[in-house]
């Protein structure tokens, strides 16, 4: 008896998990793998902590209103609408803007793994030695989206 109720609760653990995957937006799905989020944590598609939905919204939760960088996801759409979500998200970081205004370019927040649209969120490495760091990580390239 004791088998079967493990069973059970393995099986239960696997569907509530499946389910949190299966609920991750395909924009974040498609970001976290295309920035390299994904590389250091072999279970990122269980974590809402690899990348949180305030990377572009203004609610923990996602959904209206966009931050900063959200909203410069947004007008990469209008300026290229045939463009695919990587290929605006690639486009956005090559401009070199600083959607937040902190005082680090978008690309550069992404490689220090601190959010682009909140100003409070930067990193605590000076700029010219983050950006050593990602020129020898290979630059903005590197956030390229993967043909295939």
């Amino acid at each position: 008896m004791a088998g079967v109720l493990k069973r059970r609760a393995a099986w239960m653990l696997a569907l509530l998990t499946l389910g949190t995957v299966s609920a991750m937006p395909q924009f974040r799905l498609t970001a976290i793998q295309q920035l390299g989020y994904d590389k250091l944590d072999p279970l990122w598609q269980y974590s809402g902590k690899v990348m949180s939905c305030t990377f572009c919204h203004v609610n923990k939760k996602g959904g209206a209103p966009w931050n900063v960088f959200g909203q410069a996801l947004q007008q990469g759409f209008a300026t290229n609408p045939k463009s695919n979500f990587s290929q605006v998200l690639y486009s956005v970081l090559a401009a070199n803007g600083d959607a937040d205004g902190d005082g680090y370019p978008d690309a550069i927040e992404v490689f220090a793994r601190t959010l682009p649209g909140d100003a409070t969120s930067h990193p605590d490495t000076p700029l010219a030695e983050l950006e050593q760091a990602f020129q020898a990580a290979g630059g903005v390239t590197q956030y390229a989206p993967k043909v295939k």
